[in-house]
């Protein structure tokens, strides 16, 4: 099942299946509940009326026990003997005892039924009826059938026990028919059972008819992210709904996403034509050199081809690396002292126009982590920009500064503008236009600089040096 419609469909119908009959299955069991226990009642209340004969001693065979087939009435000694039945009962079941043919008591036989009644007692009364007395305990209850004059029913038995006065301890069962309980819960039932596929089949509806409108949004987002798939336009954005639901949010993070593309895509485009641009120059100045050298070797200028063979070797370092930064190439985790890599890398700079002056405290507490490689190729590009602008000192410190390590490049050269402190870091960017490419860089050596810097955890900024020059801080965090 592919569709989500469906499968909400189907999945509201079965959660609300699986509600009704859990719903259905307590309402009957309380329903039965509530008329076993008002059939247990009734049944309590003919026990206990026939418990009060026997306790006023009156006759097995002078017991009025009503009607049998409403309260049908089993009656047994202390030995389990049945010793009175209700009227045309046949057979019983579920009071301990299915016999239904009353047998004399042993205790009774004692008495004498005929020899031991005072002869102005007719009626069967005890002669001293105070003596005895039904049991005030709670009943038992017990279900089970009874025939009554050829007609089999179930019944809720109460059993009430009475004492008479002569001692002997009989116990009453009398029962109240079911079937007024068993008609009510079949009526229930069946129409739970006729409404149920009625209900089902409304929720799917209803929740097909409602998905397929909450869903409408997002089928507009995937035709339209197909149409840009198509037509490679990255311009076009997905329409967002009004809502402020789940839905809307995916349209606007779709649509950030596709500006974040559009951006990424018209940022490589042109970088590729930059880095074409940069490399057509060199080349093609090596090329004329090296034609002009294979005409006239006298001509051939050697040292203009190594400058042009070194520059081209800068570039395509530099291409080479901000490709692999774009690819989401990791910094390592090596532990370096940052310090001793700005010493070095001053070191290493032999023939610089401006002397370098660097102030690194003692040794500890300059630690960093990450890639040797890229945070010295940071350090010389800062170096680098610093010497190509300054016109009389270049100064690097290195300090410790809020739970890491901060080097600051400082030079006396014309600054830069406060409103391009930010596009500096762009690619292929340099300010000084009218300069001359082979005095100049190629406009990555910032940009890299604020890469690695950030990959490392770190950040790179530019702000005004005094009344002249530049400062650049690159800030890292440092080593835990």
């Amino acid at each position: 099942m592919r569709s989500v419609r469906a499968r909400a469909a189907l999945g509201a119908t079965v959660v609300v299946a699986l509600a009704v009959v859990a719903a259905g299955l307590g309402v009957l069991l309380v329903l039965r509940a509530n008329l076993t226990d008002q059939a247990g009642l009734q049944a309590e209340v003919a026990a206990r009326e026939t418990a009060g004969q026997l306790a006023l001693d009156v006759p097995y065979d002078k017991l009025e026990t009503g009607d049998g087939e409403d309260h049908p009435v089993q009656v047994t000694d202390e030995d389990g003997r049945v010793v009175a039945v209700s009227e045309d009962l046949d057979a019983i079941s579920g009071t301990g005892t299915d016999r239904v043919i009353p047998q004399p008591s042993p205790a009774a036989a004692e008495k004498g039924d005929d020899g031991d009644r005072d002869d102005d007692d007719d009626d069967g009364a005890s002669a001293d009826p105070g003596r005895g007395e039904v049991s005030t305990d709670e009943p038992h209850f017990s279900n089970g059938t009874a025939t009554v004059d050829g007609d089999r029913a179930a019944y809720r038995f109460a059993s009430v026990e009475a004492t008479n006065s002569a001692g002997l301890t009989l116990t009453v069962h009398a029962g109240a028919p079911l079937a007024a309980e068993q008609r009510a819960v079949a009526s229930v039932r069946g129409a739970m059972l006729a409404g149920l596929p009625v209900v089902l089949l409304v929720v799917a509806g209803v929740t097909w008819l409602v998905t397929r409108r909450a869903l409408r949004p997002v089928e507009g987002i995937r035709r339209e992210m197909a149409a840009i798939t198509a037509s490679e336009d990255l311009t076009r954005r997905v329409p967002e709904p009004a809502s402020r639901d789940e839905i809307a949010r995916l349209a606007r993070t779709t649509n950030e996403t596709l500006t974040a593309l559009e951006a990424s895509v018209d940022r490589q485009r042109r970088f590729v034509a930059d880095a074409s641009h940069e490399l057509r120059s060199p080349i093609a100045s090596l090329r004329t050199q090296l034609e002009v050298g294979a005409a006239h070797p006298e001509l051939l200028d050697v040292a203009g081809a190594v400058a042009d063979t070194v520059r081209l070797q800068t570039l395509a370092a530099d291409l080479l690396l901000l490709a692999r930064l774009d690819a989401g190439e990791q910094p390592g985790n090596a532990r370096l002292d940052l310090g001793a890599l700005v010493r070095e890398e001053v070191s290493q700079r032999i023939g610089d126009r401006i002397p370098v002056t660097v102030s690194v405290p003692e040794p500890g507490g300059l630690e960093v982590t990450g890639s040797r490689g890229q945070l010295a190729r940071v350090i010389g590009n800062l170096l680098d920009n610093a010497e190509r602008h300054a016109e009389s000192s270049v100064a690097v410190e290195v300090r410790a500064e809020r739970g890491g390590v901060a080097v600051a490049v400082t030079d006396d050269g014309a600054g830069v503008p406060e409103a391009e402190r930010e596009r500096i870091f762009e690619r292929f960017v340099r300010l000084d236009d009218a300069r001359a490419r082979d005095d100049g860089g190629a406009g990555l050596g910032l940009a890299i600089a604020r890469d690695v810097a950030g990959r490392h955890g770190g950040r790179l900024t530019v702000a005004g040096a005094g009344e002249r020059g530049a400062r650049f801080e690159l800030w890292l965090p440092g080593s835990r």
